[in-house]
């Protein structure tokens, strides 16, 4: 047998991967975050399957389901919103997997960064704008941020920044970021994209913290913040300039030899 973590996606159940949405299929068991994971995902589980929410489960009764499965012989579907790669709890899982001898893969999903850049119909990297997307969050009870990793220390490099989990603390995210960015610099908030009640506010820094109040948002929101997200003057990429040579297509134009 063998767990599977699979990314389940940003929430709409049709963007999770064609292979998770098989894992899941083929799985006699499958453990889901419930309080984030939607439950169309769940109906893709086989008919009879074990479906398990582990929203208000402990790690030790995590770990119970997977050994209580590797002595059935039953793979696993392992659902988390979004990637697995961010903020998942994933990494505390295989640990005891590995301490277990339990076999595991990993799927990855859609994260929710790249759901919000979608709803936004936004490109976050521009040429001679930004290059550069950072994921980051404020320290929080789960897990608090290592020193150097600071808003501030991140607004320094002008990078567009997507700031999770700190909704609660728009107010200070603001401080933190206008000395670098300015408060003229756009903003967007997209509350849990890609869902059925998806909203996203606009705004700049100088304005969203109010906007963000008036809406009554305090969780499942991301931030994003840069100026590429108000740019529309920026070069365009030398990628599909008719001067630029490259493999699949030298200079002079045609097509390249196969």
């Amino acid at each position: 047998m063998t767990i599977h973590f699979i990314g389940a996606g940003p929430g709409a159940p049709d963007l999770i991967t064609v292979r998770g949405r098989d894992l899941v299929a083929r799985s006699p068991v499958c453990l889901y975050a419930g309080s984030l994971v939607p439950q169309g995902v769940l109906e893709a589980c086989p008919p009879g399957a074990r479906i398990v929410d582990t929203a208000p489960l402990s790690l030790d009764e995590i770990e119970a389901e997977f050994v209580r499965a590797h002595a059935a012989d039953e793979d696993v579907a392992r659902l988390h919103s979004g990637d697995l790669s961010v903020w998942s709890a994933m990494g505390e899982q295989i640990r005891r997997l590995d301490r277990l001898g339990i076999p595991y893969t990993v799927t990855p999903g859609v994260p929710s960064f790249a759901a919000a850049a979608a709803a936004l119909k936004r490109e976050l990297t521009l040429p001679e704008v930004a290059q550069s997307l950072v994921l980051t969050r404020t320290s929080g009870r789960a897990s608090s941020m290592p020193p150097k990793e600071t808003l501030p220390a991140f607004a320094a490099t002008g990078a567009t920044l997507a700031i999770h989990l700190s909704i609660h603390v728009i107010g200070q995210v603001v401080d933190d970021l206008v000395p670098h960015y300015g408060a003229d610099c756009p903003v967007a908030v997209v509350f849990r994209a890609s869902w059925p009640d998806e909203r996203v506010i606009r705004g700049t820094l100088g304005t969203i913290a109010e906007a963000v109040r008036e809406a009554d948002l305090e969780r499942t929101a991301l931030i994003l913040v840069g100026p590429t997200l108000g740019s529309g003057d920026f070069r365009e990429s030398a990628l599909y300039s008719a001067g630029y040579d490259r493999r699949f297509r030298p200079r002079g134009g045609g097509t390249a030899p196969e």
